[in-house]
């Protein structure tokens, strides 16, 4: 079972505060506690960790909602959702900036507090999601080499000679080296292999293949053959294709 997300209330009207908590308890939310100023929310914060904040931007004392937001923000980066009674466009531009993940008008309905709460816990898991996918992006990217390119295959970095490589075929924001008898996923868009593979060799064809001009075996009028594949040429590349196969 997951654990609870973590809600951390900061309302200084104690009835609704106290309502909102016995929503969000009801609703499976762990709520860590309910704070009525800027300072014991900052040392809140700092001690309990909380999933989301639950910000009331008319804060009374020195600091308001906002200004509290801020400060958590130069140590924590903690989703923010803000409760006003006041949603002018001057309050709204300034709490804007802080980039909240929603705004909640009082008073309001126990469905919008749930619907707000539930587009932030989705936006959280999709962040962390991102996160986990660049990083493993970065892990598994390749070195491109000017003779050769070092690629991931079975948990080992394996070494590909650029002239052994037949063509590079794209599959989404992945792409997939064709090279001679053996086959590479590659955690790189066509685009980027594009732009860091030497000119010399290689030509972008057509939108979904790059191909290394040395190893084409036959040109027809709208598509070349490399290792028995039929492989479509744009019109508008045609032409370039034919120029540089001169100079190889």
């Amino acid at each position: 079972m997951e654990p609870s997300v973590k809600i951390l209330i900061v309302e200084d009207e104690m009835v609704i505060a106290a309502n909102i908590s016995l929503q969000l308890s009801s609703l499976g939310y762990d709520v860590v506690g309910i704070i009525p100023r800027a300072q014991e929310a900052l040392a809140c914060i700092k001690t309990e960790r909380p999933d989301i904040v639950l910000m009331d931007i008319n804060l009374k004392g020195e600091l308001d909602g906002i200004e509290t937001v801020k400060l958590m923000q130069k140590s924590f980066d903690i989703p923010v959702i803000y409760l006003t009674a006041n949603a002018d466009d001057a309050h709204f531009n300034r709490a804007k900036e802080t980039h909240p993940y929603a705004f909640i008008s009082k008073p309001f309905k126990k469905l919008d507090l749930q619907r707000a709460i539930e587009l932030t816990v989705e936006q959280i898991q999709q962040d962390k999601t991102a996160s986990n996918l660049n990083s493993k992006a970065e892990k598994l990217a390749p070195f491109i080499l000017s003779n050769c390119i070092f690629v991931r295959h079975h948990e080992k970095m394996v070494k590909v000679d650029i002239k052994d490589i037949h063509y590079i075929e794209a599959e989404r924001n992945y792409c997939r080296i064709y090279s001679k008898g053996k086959e590479y996923l590659l955690v790189m868009t066509l685009k980027d292999m594009d732009e860091k593979l030497p000119n010399q060799y290689f030509l972008r064809v057509h939108r979904s293949f790059i191909v290394n001009l040395s190893q084409i075996d036959e040109i027809a009028t709208n598509h070349i053959v490399i290792a028995k594949k039929a492989i479509p040429v744009s019109k508008s590349l045609k032409e370039e294709m034919l120029n540089r196969l001169h100079t190889i």
